[in-house]
């Protein structure tokens, strides 16, 4: 980008809304160091910057508690640097008293003298120790059952294409906005030059893996009636888990 932008009145903001007008990040076409800036800069964009705004909720969708950026080995964490962890405190197990020699010696004949017979190393689970086996499975089952689940997410780059140069270029991004459902989110656009003359359009998007397939989103949504009219068909650029 340049020099950076001020971002402390509406001026600032207006430079970046044009910027974002044929780009879909601050640089490349992946999130990076640079867009993570940007967006650390800025408080909020308000809705009249249309690009700005769109390139502002696709960050905040890909930033959590931490993110790394592809490629870019970055991390945004709040907060100091967390401290070292204090090393375990070493325990000094006492050694047993050995045991005096007459009793050692007195205990010695008892032992010989029981009957291998008495000894039931196999015998029959009780009442008790069933319970308890059955009280510790129950409690295993229940941990299990409330460890959170991992939502997967992922970052997609896709290429909507017109049918011909006479394609209404707005209506054709319309179209691929007015596809909504749970567990996607629409982010920044451009239009990107093909041929002389014919446009595609060049849109990101952030979706739930386990709620939303790409192959769906297209063959169903997409490319189907009535957004057909102006789709003629997408591709996917890049497909980066989260």
């Amino acid at each position: 980008m340049g020099a950076p932008f001020d971002f402390s009145g509406p001026d600032g903001l207006k430079k970046l809304d044009e910027y974002l007008a044929t780009r879909s990040y601050i640089s490349g076409y992946q999130a990076s160091r640079d867009d993570l800036a940007v967006f650390v800069a800025l408080e909020s964009v308000p809705a009249e910057c249309v690009n700005a705004s769109r390139w502002y909720k696709h960050i905040s969708a890909l930033v959590g508690p931490s993110f790394s950026a592809p490629g870019a080995g970055i991390q945004i964490s709040s907060g100091a640097a967390p401290a070292a962890a204090a090393a375990p405190a070493v325990v000094k197990k006492e050694a047993a008293p050995a045991e005096s020699a007459p009793a050692a010696e007195a205990a010695a004949p008892a032992a010989e003298g029981e009957d291998d017979d008495d000894l039931d190393l196999f015998g029959d689970e009780t009442e008790e120790e069933a319970a308890a086996n059955a009280a510790r499975e129950e409690a295993a089952k229940k941990a299990k059952s409330q460890k959170p689940k991992v939502v997967g997410k992922s970052s997609i780059v896709m290429d909507v294409k017109p049918w011909d140069d006479e394609t209404d270029m707005v209506k054709l991004e319309e179209c691929v906005r007015s596809v909504q459902m749970e567990g996607l989110l629409w982010g920044a656009s451009k239009l990107v030059t093909v041929v002389a003359g014919i446009k595609k359009l060049q849109i990101m998007m952030t979706i739930v893996d386990d709620l939303v397939s790409i192959d769906n989103l297209i063959e169903d949504h997409l490319t189907s009636e009535p957004n057909n009219e102006y789709i003629q068909s997408c591709d996917i650029v890049a497909f980066n888990k989260i």
